[in-house]
């Protein structure tokens, strides 16, 4: 049985991917030997998913509770059990003041000075660099695209303020970025140097 994911924008096989609002997920049960074949195939790039194009309607989706309202309650209360359970077995093995390590955020370099005229562009938030699309030395638009930063499995663009070229990247893929670290700098168009 195919584990079905269903999504309103483009998935790349063998790419990783975020979700992004209204995507709907479809989970199907699968047997044992099943998940282990998926989860095998997984790690080698191999799964590809059922995906299809839809439109959300809110008047559906209240349709789809109001008709369901019955067995949604009785899973969430069935849900709500297990969690309980769950945080007293987490409480009886000393898990619940268990705080995992982050990875290191990247040396930030933004108390080093910064070139006069010169822009520095940073993190709007805490999380970890998806994907940097500029390179030192290129040319950029007032609102392209530089970085994209990935902060509770939602994407966050990182817009260039204006016209201009990238001097200097602070940052690469897959590493911990915090808000208001420097990510790159800027040199505007309209720059002109002092002699």
């Amino acid at each position: 049985m195919w584990n079905t994911y269903r999504v309103t924008h483009d998935f790349k096989p063998n790419k990783p991917w975020l979700l992004r609002f209204f995507d709907q997920i479809r989970f199907y049960p699968v047997s044992h030997e099943e998940l282990g074949e998926f989860r095998e195939q997984f790690s080698h790039g191999a799964v590809r998913l059922k995906i299809e194009e839809d439109t959300f309607r809110l008047r559906d989706y209240r349709q789809f509770l109001h008709d369901n309202a019955d067995s949604i309650k009785e899973h969430k209360e069935r849900q709500q059990r297990a969690f309980d359970a769950e945080r007293l077995r987490w409480q009886a093995s000393g898990q619940i003041g268990y705080a995992a390590d982050m990875p290191a955020a990247q040396d930030d370099e933004s108390s080093e000075q910064i070139e006069a005229g010169h822009v520095a562009v940073v993190s709007p938030v805490s999380g970890s660099i998806w994907k940097v699309a500029f390179s030192p030395g290129q040319s950029v638009k007032a609102g392209d695209t530089l970085v994209l930063v990935e902060s509770m499995k939602m994407e966050l663009p990182v817009t260039a303020p204006m016209d201009g070229v990238i001097t200097q990247l602070r940052c690469s893929e897959g590493r911990a970025v915090a808000v208001a670290q420097t990510l790159l700098i800027m040199r505007p168009n309209d720059f002109r140097a002092v002699a």
